[in-house]
């Protein structure tokens, strides 16, 4: 009785982990996931910047590893404090470990992402050289990567039980336009060869119609 006890409260234990950490249960350390899986893994070889597409061989100061659904938008919705009192709690460092949703970013554009909320701007706001358009804390992607934003979001908002930063018919209508190519499905393979798992929104699409 008592072995049967011990076993039913770990495995109570490990049912109570997995409600935690979601998807990701392979790393839990940000700063070593950027460094040896993200750049030392993903982009060993080099690759393109996610939203302006320029080609790189290697990180240099002008690049960094930046969040599709952004760090401060989780910290938020976690409510676990600033960005250092948030490294201490064991959800927050478990999503920001997550690959699907890091991608090399300029560093001008990263910052200028911060506290925005993704929109359709129309052909009103003029967009940048990189096809970015921006306006009053918002934010419209280049139509290359639309699909690839809402697919992540989606995930992340599935995934993790976290709020969407933008509207979802919004989303919806950035993944039917612009579906999955062959730069997204041959990065997330790689992600999830290297994480041991999937980001359903990618494998099949039409999921992010049922959020």
């Amino acid at each position: 009785m008592k072995h049967f006890s011990l076993a039913f409260v770990t495995l109570s234990l490990l049912l109570s982990a997995s409600l935690v950490i979601g998807q990701n249960t392979r790393f839990s350390d940000p700063d070593t996931v950027i460094k040896n899986e993200f750049w030392g893994n993903l982009y060993a070889e080099g690759g393109n910047s996610f939203f302006c597409d320029t080609a790189f061989s290697s990180k240099g100061f002008l690049l960094k590893d930046g969040y599709v659904y952004p760090l401060a938008d989780i910290r938020s919705a976690l409510d676990c404090g600033t960005s250092r009192s948030c490294e201490k709690d064991n959800r927050y460092r478990q999503i920001a470990s997550d690959l699907h949703n890091m991608v090399p970013v300029k560093s001008r554009i990263e910052m200028q992402r911060r506290n925005v909320r993704y929109e359709d701007l129309g052909a009103t706001v003029k967009p940048s050289d990189c096809g970015i358009r921006e306006s009053a804390g918002f934010f419209e992607p280049p139509q290359r990567v639309k699909g690839d934003v809402a697919r992540t979001v989606a995930y992340m908002v599935d995934t993790y039980d976290l709020p969407w930063i933008g509207a979802t018919p919004v989303f919806q209508d950035w993944s039917r336009n612009d579906p999955p190519d062959d730069t997204e499905l041959t990065r997330h393979r790689r992600v999830s060869e290297i994480q041991g798992n999937k980001n359903p929104f990618v494998t099949n699409p039409e999921l992010i119609e049922q959020l």
